[in-house]
This record gives C-alpha cells, sequence and structure tokens, in this order.
C-alpha cells in the first residue's frame, strides 16, 4: 500500500496512513474515539483486553457517529485477540478452561458484540505465544473468523522476532498483512523486520512513537527542521515515519493534537532530511 496516504493492504483492505489508540482511555474512551473521527480519523484501534482497553466504549462512539450518518463501512476498525497471559486475571473475556481456538472465538464474539458490528477490517494477535505450536493453534483459529468473513486481514502484534514472523508467515494459510510493533531503540527500530516486511507487502504499524522517542523531538536539527515546514517536532516526525512506510498509532487525548497529527502529509522530507532522522535512531 501507499503509506503516505494510506491505501490497499496485501489483503484488499484500505488503511489509513495514521490511526487512532484506544488503549488506557478507560471512561474517556467513547468521547475520544468520537472526537478523533470527527477531526479526521479514519482507522481505530483497539482490542479484547479490559486491562488496558474499554473496546464496548469504542462500540459506543461507532453507534453515536452513525446516528451523526458516519457509517461503520467508511471506517477502518481493528481489534485484538490477547491470550491469556495478557489478561487481569479477575477479568478474562473468555473462558480460560477451553482450547484455546475456543478462546479465540469466544474473545471474537465479544469484539463484535463490544463493537456492535459484523465484522472488523483487522483481526490482530495481540502478542505471541511461549510455543510455537500455539501460535499456529490460535492463528488457525484466526483464519477460520477471516475466512467465515469476520476479520477481513489478519496480523500479529509485538512480534520483534524475524525468524518467527518467517515461520508464521511461511505455515500461514491466510499470511499475516500486518505487524504492529513498539517503535523505539530497544529493538533496534525493528529495521531488518521491516525490510523483510516491505519486501512481503506486509503493513508495520508503530506504537509508542512519540513516548519512547522523546530524544527525537528534542533533537535541535528535528526542531529546525520543523520550523522549516511551520510544523511541531510530533508531525515532523509522524510525517517522516510514514515516508519510511510505517504506519503511525497515536493516542492523543488533545483535540489539538489529533488535527495537528492529520496534518501532515502537506509537506515532504527531502532524502537528506529523511537520512538525518535515521541517524538519530541508531
Amino acid at each position: 500500500m501507499a503509506v503516505e496516504q494510506g491505501g490497499s493492504t496485501a489483503s484488499g483492505v484500505m488503511m489509513p496512513p495514521i490511526i487512532y489508540g484506544t488503549a488506557w482511555k478507560k471512561e474517556q474512551t467513547a468521547d475520544l474515539v468520537e472526537q478523533a473521527v470527527n477531526s479526521g480519523f479514519g482507522g481505530i484501534d483497539t482490542a479484547c483486553q479490559p486491562k488496558h482497553y474499554n473496546e464496548q466504549l469504542v462500540g459506543v462512539a461507532l453507534k453515536r457517529l452513525q446516528e451523526k450518518g458516519i457509517e461503520r463501512e467508511t471506517l477502518f476498525l481493528q481489534t485484538k485477540f490477547t491470550p491469556l497471559a495478557g489478561h487481569d486475571p479477575q477479568n478474562i473475556p473468555y473462558d480460560k478452561n477451553v482450547p484455546l481456538e475456543q478462546q479465540v472465538a469466544q474473545s471474537f464474539t465479544v469484539s463484535l458484540k463490544n463493537l456492535q458490528t459484523e465484522y472488523v477490517d483487522s483481526l490482530l494477535l495481540h502478542s505471541p505465544f511461549g510455543l510455537y505450536s500455539a501460535l499456529v493453534s490460535g492463528w488457525r483459529a484466526m483464519e477460520a473468523i477471516q475466512q467465515s468473513g469476520g476479520a477481513r486481514q489478519l496480523g500479529i502484534c509485538n512480534c520483534h522476532d524475524l525468524g518467527l514472523l518467517k515461520a508464521l508467515y511461511d505455515d500461514a494459510e491466510v499470511k499475516p498483512t500486518i505487524i504492529q510493533n513498539r517503535f523505539y531503540r530497544e529493538t533496534g527500530f525493528d529495521v531488518g523486520l521491516r525490510r523483510w516486511c516491505l519486501e512481503q507487502g506486509i503493513v508495520y504499524q508503530g506504537f509508542w512513537v512519540l513516548t519512547a522517542n522523546p530524544h527525537i523531538l528534542a533533537n535541535s536539527k528535528v526542531q529546525t527542521m520543523a520550523g522549516k515546514y511551520g510544523k511541531t517536532e510530533a508531525q515532523l516526525f509522524f510525517r517522516y515515519l510514514n515516508q519510511l512506510n510505517v504506519v503511525p498509532l497515536t493516542g492523543t487525548c488533545s483535540v489539538q493534537h489529533m488535527q495537528q497529527d492529520l496534518n501532515i502529509f502537506d509537506f515532504v522530507l527531502t532524502d537528506e532530511e529523511l537520512e538525518l532522522v535515521s541517524y538519530l535512531l541508531t
């Protein structure tokens, strides 16, 4: 897909070039999602993980927006299946005692109910399992959801191991078309993994891009570049990521920042400027 302006993924699904993330929004989730869409966001990311997401309130926001004439079909909606280890033991949205395949199916049924929709545009595995056999079993259950029309495409999160991703890609009947990872120095910004994903047509979504990289925003050369284009440092970094074939997630609670985050497509960084920011990531 053409990341800079959004476009069609390898699965034929239209994905916007920047996505609104709903983690940790709690009781503010519905209002913030509504504000994000009204500001111009066309993509919403959530998860069936009550520990960190209020997926049900995303559904409330979608219902409100529909009542205002913004149909669900016009939005890119993405949710996740979270393995048992990622949940609060007191609040698991599926039966932990049933086989993994049933856990995936139960979780997805809850997601559809929460979101008040018949399908999602993207279903992600929130994190790999400890055993590869479990990863394959969970993926097969997700494939069944995709093949039945419940999810238009599949992907995986928090997978920084290129060897593991390659193995999954080889064994999958429905190939992953999205990977969503934390974009930060501790994993070398997934340079090799992102290169391979680009070759395979897998879209790389990055989260925690501002929080994990304050050194980028504070750099004097980045600040000078931002001033040159009349943008904030955050806008310049988001533009850099788009030109790097990364779809960033932003979870801002500020309407002003929502609007700024979307206003990044009226300038293009030069090769020299891209190289300078890339140098700061090393």
